[in-house]
């Protein structure tokens, strides 16, 4: 691009030339060869204002010389600010339209004055003022505005100029020095934001001054915004390319990349800042008193949010509304004084309700990314003792899942950076938060309230089993207050969302996650008699619903929610009571396997715990009755599984996402294992693979999956610990069957390698190296 931020070279003036063909032409390629003008503006006068009507520069290139002529620190910044001020407006209603439309890559011909000022070296010019810091020293606030929201305008339109900027690793620093005014703070923060969204390689935090003094400066309505910035410090790059997402890309990357990312030093140094998770469970339980009722912000939220997704723009649109207020009143300027503001015609009065979500997404997001880092115990811990889940219940109900019916009910990806209003995005990222906080910690007791933690304790006695450690050792002045808790809130509005609602998605991977770990049969009984599973299976069965990603996700809370437990299969049975339900049923897990595998895992490891407990009648009666296990003790159908869950991966296609089916094909062998009937599978194996004319084909690959499995598993203690937990089968043998399996002994039942013929064996290949 124009920019040439390492340039200093002054405006000479000097004597016309003569040019030989256009000006730009010859212009932009002595800035590629370093040979001729450094800057546009070098053009003598005359010729630039001969230029200038025909060329359609308005004015530009000669404001931008005068803009120059008053840098140096003796000119009058007045005649500077004023300048700034007509270019100002020049590039704002470019950039204006850029962010209120369609955000199309920005081309020269759609934003001309921009591009002329980036030409002409405008970008150069207005760092002067700024950056080094010369004229700095002397210059006022309005002033700093002007050219940071001028730089501004130009990264909206330009991205060539965001990345030079981002760049200059001085000048960002430099940028944070500017938020410690709080007059300037709006514009600077915008201006980082967008600055770091293009930057190659993530700022370091403890690179910038003082900064647990400027985090500790910021008002509540100054660290929401910051939360935006640091959104982008904290969390691990995208890169964007699926085979990059592969274990086998993930793991060799994990060797190459042994120390922390920056963004986990990130988080450290964040989480060492005092005070600093205290105040963001405070901006994000805070509560919001409203100045208009529930009947028309819907309406409202609806005619705004097309253009104001933008939380950039609405943070300038409630700055001008605070400042106009204060000129015009002398009552303090809280939420109330919009409502008297001369911009109430433009600003509608729930206006500060969206901002305030606005406000909430960005921290519930920094707080969610925390959660799910290296330091997650010691943010669990201060997100419990700060009592976050107890305040975000508190505002459930009023503001995070108003109650109203929407007549076109938006429906979305589950991509947290999808391009939707601020009250959806504002509910996927609690809901998001809710899933981090309650997976594998027993922190997620802090949902319920003290009424449902007795119930639970109720559950346990009547089934004659102990209570659950962390339930036992739960701080009950930690709890949700009022009627219900947050996990029981939750239910209820889950069961109200139309059939695709991609909240749907969300809310069940919420639900799921206070399920997943150690079976609870209390946790399972406490859901069972809200109706939980006769929900599910409506939306799996009767509801219509197509989405895959949601139909996962109840697949997913269905194994979790029925897991070895007997009445959850007695209800199934009584929900699912025709023929033709059940097709239904065996349809849906059949369409995806990956999908629905883990639901598959869990109808396996039940059978197989059921037909140990035959002294009960009461399990005797539901394995006789239930379809779902009947169908699943038929040995054809466990082979059926078996077959295909093998068949749809490979070593190079594996991901977080699909891992799942060599682990399920791992428990039906386990557990066939166990009964002494592994050699019957292995068997099975070949003779599909007979069947199908591929020798060799399931089981080489079968094979080396199961290499992959042990490298990956092996030095994984979390990952193996969840292996655990969910299966109720010892690691150990995890690795001992897998051990067997890949023995080389050809002479062994349970070895793979016996049952491949010489001609197509293919052990020795090395798939797993990157």
């Amino acid at each position: 691009m124009a920019t040439l931020l390492g340039s200093e070279s002054p405006w000479t003036g000097g004597k016309r030339r003569h040019c030989n063909g256009n000006i730009v032409t010859k212009f932009t390629s002595s800035q590629i060869t370093g040979q001729g003008f450094s800057r546009g503006t070098q053009l003598p006068e005359t010729l630039l204002q001969e230029r200038d009507k025909r060329a359609k520069w308005h004015g530009i290139p000669s404001l931008l010389q005068k803009l120059y002529d008053s840098s140096h620190p003796n000119s009058d910044l007045s005649q500077a600010h004023s300048l700034l001020k007509v270019l100002s407006s020049q590039l704002s209603m470019e950039a204006m339209s850029f962010v209120t439309e369609d955000r199309k890559t920005a081309q020269e011909s759609t934003f001309p004055n921009t591009y002329t000022f980036d030409l002409f070296g405008g970008v150069d010019v207005s760092l002067t003022y700024l950056f080094p810091d010369a004229v700095l020293l002397v210059m006022n606030d309005d002033l700093v505005k002007d050219c940071l929201s001028v730089l501004y305008n130009c990264c909206i339109c330009t991205e060539g100029v965001t990345k030079s900027l981002a760049a200059r690793d001085d000048f960002v620093l430099f940028l944070f020095t500017l938020m410690t005014n709080k007059k300037t703070f709006l514009q600077t923060a915008t201006l980082i934001e967008d600055i770091l969204g293009v930057k190659k390689e993530m700022i370091q935090l403890e690179g910038i001054p003082n900064l647990s003094g400027l985090v500790q400066s910021f008002d509540q309505q100054q660290l929401a915004n910051f939360c935006r910035i640091l959104s982008v410090t904290i969390s691990e790059p995208d890169v964007g390319n699926d085979d990059k997402h592969t274990l086998l890309a993930k793991n060799a990357q994990q060797k190459r990349n042994a120390s922390p990312s920056r963004a986990e030093v990130n988080q450290v140094t964040l989480l060492n800042i005092p005070g600093f998770i205290e105040r963001l469970c405070k901006l994000a339980t805070r509560k919001v008193s409203e100045a208009t009722g529930a009947s028309n912000f819907l309406q409202e939220l609806e005619d705004w949010y097309t253009w104001l997704d933008n939380a950039l723009v609405l943070d300038a649109l409630m700055q001008m509304a605070t400042e106009e207020a204060e000129q015009s009143s002398t009552e303090s300027s809280d939420e109330s004084s919009l409502a008297t503001s001369p911009l109430r015609h433009r600003l509608p009065q729930s206006m500060k309700i969206v901002h305030e979500i606005m406000y909430k997404v960005e921290v519930l997001y920094v707080l969610c990314v925390l959660l799910m880092g290296r330091q997650r115990n010691q943010v669990h811990k201060m997100l419990a003792e700060f009592r976050l889940i107890p305040g975000l219940n508190n505002l459930f109900d009023k503001l995070i899942w108003r109650k109203y019916t929407a007549s076109n009910h938006v429906v979305h990806g589950q991509n947290e950076n999808c391009d939707c209003s601020p009250e959806i995005s504002f509910k996927i990222q609690f809901l998001r938060l809710l899933q981090s906080f309650s997976d594998h910690h027993e922190n997620k007791y802090l949902l319920l309230n003290s009424q449902e933690l007795n119930e639970l304790s109720a559950i346990s006695m009547k089934a004659n089993i102990p209570e659950v450690e962390a339930l036992v050792n739960t701080d009950r002045s930690l709890v949700c207050d009022g009627k219900k808790g947050l996990l029981t809130r939750l239910l209820t509005v889950m069961k109200r969302e139309p059939p695709d609602s991609s909240f749907r998605f969300w809310q069940a991977r919420a639900v799921e996650s206070f399920l997943r770990g150690a079976t609870s049969y209390a946790d399972q009984m406490f859901l069972l008699k809200r109706g939980l599973l006769e929900h599910i299976l409506f939306c799996i069965i009767d509801s219509g619903c197509t989405s895959r990603d949601v139909l996962q996700s109840y697949f997913d809370l269905l194994g979790e929610l029925m897991k070895f437990n007997i009445d959850a299969f007695k209800r199934f049975n009584k929900y699912v009571n025709t023929e033709e339900k059940f097709q239904t049923f065996l349809t849906q897990i059949n369409s995806s396997l990956v999908d629905s595998n883990m639901l598959v895992r869990c109808i396996v490891l039940s059978l197989d715990r059921f037909e140990s407990q035959t002294e009960d009648v009461k399990v005797v009666e539901v394995l006789s009755e239930c379809c779902l296990l009947s169908y699943m003790a038929r040995v054809e159908n466990r082979l059926s599984f078996l077959f295909r869950l093998v068949n749809i991966i490979n070593v190079q296609t594996l991901t977080q996402e699909n891992v799942s089916c060599l682990n399920t094909s791992l428990v039906i062998l386990m557990l066939a294992r166990r009964r002494a009937k592994l050699p019957f599978y292995l068997n099975a194996l070949r003779e599909k693979e007979h069947a199908e004319k591929y020798p060799g084909c399931l089981l080489n690959n079968f094979h080396n999956l199961l290499r992959f499995w042990q490298r990956h598993y092996l030095n994984k203690d979390k990952d193996s610990t969840c292996l655990e937990n969910s299966s109720c089968i010892p690691f150990s043998y995890w690795k001992e069957t897998v051990s067997v399996l890949l023995g080389s002994d050809r002479t062994s039942l349970c070895a793979i390698a016996s049952y491949i013929d010489e001609p197509f064996m293919d052990l020795d290949r090395d798939l797993l190296e990157d």
